[in-house]
């Protein structure tokens, strides 16, 4: 579908209305803001509907990314992370080779344990309930957010059984929020050009509903890039803003740039800064049942997320120790980052830092 505007000012100028009259964008409203070159009016409108929301406060939270296994089934396009069973590099790790590397990592005020991985079919079930109860009778005091939709339907089908029975197994040992990874695009266009070989569209949806309906809240994804189009990021925006609409369960959306498959990759291989801003800010816009967008260092860089606290994040992440699936694919960003220079980021771009938990309880504000 194209979209054809023969006052391109008059539009936005009637978008901005809706936007401060509270009024719902629609899809066609979506693809004009992807369609324009009007950023600046775009973040300005994505900043109001923040500072609505928000006020100044921006988020963030002390996490360390852990990853039990590489080895996948799967073999989507877009992944460098995944390795094959016996394949150089991969690895599957006892619950007490992961103690090691945790105790060797952590930092006392740690807050929550990032956790995804491969879908490794070498193991059982089994594997991951006791992946979650191991680390959480060690650390208590640490919350965890673990596996996305995709690798909860890939339990369940190596399990037989229902999402909902597997994630009460796991809520059970002490699993406390998903991860919203594996959303990817939802569209079966481009899950067929990206040989997303995991969870549908369906699939996706269904989990994070089921998880909400078991009282769970759960962060939601997209990544973003040069393969799908300005129709197909959309309609992926209004599909999570349906599913928000029906459970209120989605905490934050998060955008993620794709990165090329090479850190030696050039620019041309690359999202644009101009790019990554918009969508963050259309995100904003669309998903007017959203409390949060987080801007990911991880993927954009720390100094385009700062430009993004003025465009409609309001979440900075946090702390990390060592991400390694983005940095696998490519990225050139910092693998972490400190508290210190975060709250001095944040506080750059004039905001408020907000440390936080993992269901965005305030622990501290840095006046």
């Amino acid at each position: 579908m194209t979209l054809i505007t023969a006052n391109p000012d008059r539009r936005m100028a009637e978008i901005a209305d809706k936007v401060r009259g509270g009024e719902r964008l629609t899809f066609e409203d979506g693809v004009f803001l992807y369609r324009t070159d009007d950023l600046l009016t775009i973040g300005q409108l994505a900043n109001e509907v923040n500072l609505r929301k928000n006020g100044k406060k921006v988020y963030f939270t002390e996490t360390m990314s852990l990853y039990f296994t590489n080895v996948c089934e799967s073999h989507c396009a877009f992944c460098s992370f995944r390795k094959d069973q016996g394949e150089e590099g991969s690895y599957t790790l006892t619950p007490e080779e992961m103690f090691a590397y945790v105790d060797q990592h952590i930092t006392p005020t740690a807050r929550e344990f990032h956790i995804v991985g491969g879908h490794n079919p070498h193991v059982t079930f089994d594997y991951y309930v006791e992946s979650i109860r191991s680390l959480k009778e060690r650390y208590p005091q640490v919350t965890i957010k673990a596996y996305t939709a995709a690798e909860i339907d890939f339990y369940s089908r190596i399990s037989g059984l229902s999402y909902r029975e597997v994630l009460e197994r796991l809520m059970a040992v002490g699993l406390e929020s998903l991860t919203g990874g594996g959303a990817e695009i939802l569209s079966d266009q481009y899950r067929d050009k990206m040989r997303v070989e995991k969870a549908g569209i369906k699939q996706y949806l269904e989990v994070h509903r089921t998880a909400h309906q078991l009282g769970m809240k759960t962060p939601t994804t997209m990544l973003y890039g040069p393969v799908e189009t300005i129709e197909e990021r959309v309609q992926h925006l209004l599909q999570l803003r349906e599913l928000q609409d029906e459970t209120g369960g989605f905490q934050v959306f998060i955008p993620l740039s794709m990165q090329p498959t090479s850190p030696k990759a050039g620019i041309r291989r690359r999202n644009s800064a101009f790019d990554d801003l918009k969508a963050i800010a259309i995100g904003r816009l669309m998903l007017d049942n959203f409390q949060h967008v987080k801007a990911y260092f991880i993927n954009i860089g720390t100094q385009l997320t700062q430009v993004a606290l003025t465009m409609g994040a309001s979440d900075a992440h946090g702390t990390i120790v060592r991400e390694r699936i983005s940095h696998a694919a490519g990225a050139l960003t910092p693998a972490g980052i400190t508290r210190e220079d975060l709250v001095w980021l944040i506080k750059g771009a004039g905001r408020i830092p907000v440390e936080r938990d993992t269901l965005y309880n305030e622990v501290k504000v840095y006046e």
